[in-house]
């Protein structure tokens, strides 16, 4: 029988697993949002649960235990005591939701994103006008540099 054997495996040992989730719970944390397969993301999510509650009570002994278990990442952990856990505050679970995806083109895999509710993404650095603008010098590269990849494929055959 297998009663209380819920853990999903996802092909890996016990301390990948629990590594893989650890860093897939600090990436969501950090960037409110992640891109994951379905499987992945069914896991991470009752991890990611479990430490929003710890940071809705913020005590001293929850911090050690989300550091622990989120393998010491310090700057994890602040961001999940000061920004994410205070916007909880007012709900009793649900604080992750899954929106699938398509799926993958290489694998077939089920595509998924993991994101907190009713927390906003945190802003991205504006990116300066002057990167998008391209010089003719580089300009010129680009084409001459599409040719030679061009001129390749046609002496090796393939096409």
């Amino acid at each position: 029988m297998r009663h209380l054997k819920r853990t999903a495996k996802l092909g890996r040992t016990g301390q990948h697993r629990n590594r893989m989730l650890a860093n897939l719970v600090c990436s969501l944390i950090k960037h409110r949002r992640v891109k994951t397969t379905l499987a992945k993301a069914k896991a991470a999510r009752s991890v990611a649960e479990k430490m929003i509650t710890l940071g809705k009570a913020g005590t001293l002994h929850d911090r050690r235990l989300a550091s622990a278990r989120l393998h010491q990442d310090e700057e994890a952990v602040k961001a999940l005591f000061n920004d994410i856990a205070p916007t909880q505050k007012d709900r009793r679970g649900g604080y992750t939701r899954i929106v699938r995806l398509g799926q993958r083109q290489g694998d077939a895999a089920q595509l998924a994103i993991l994101e907190f509710v009713d927390v906003p993404l945190p802003e991205a650095a504006p990116e300066t006008a002057s990167a998008e603008v391209e010089t003719p010098a580089e300009s010129k590269e680009r084409s001459r540099r599409q040719k030679r990849g061009k001129e390749r494929v046609a002496r090796s055959g393939l096409k």
